[in-house]
């Protein structure tokens, strides 16, 4: 597996949403989906808990993998 490594922004969205460590590499370790965008980010997405997912963007290109941001997917976690 490579190695990661937090932009700015997505370390700033941790604290300010509440987002546990174990959560991002437990979602990287094993996504429920992985996805490429034409631009190159690969999204990793993982229910957490009950109606929570999470949401990682993460550039591969970068050395480390950046994650880019991260956020809880509402339009996610609200779908059975």
């Amino acid at each position: 597996m490579p190695d990661f490594e937090l932009s700015t922004h997505a370390r700033e969205m941790v604290i300010e949403r509440g987002i546990a460590d174990e959560w991002i590499w437990r979602t990287i370790d094993t996504p429920s989906r992985k996805k490429t965008d034409a631009d190159g980010n690969v999204h990793y997405i993982k229910p957490i808990r009950e109606g929570r997912v999470l949401h990682l963007v993460v550039n591969p290109n970068a050395s480390p993998c950046r994650i880019v941001t991260l956020f809880f997917d509402r339009r996610l976690g609200n779908s059975k």
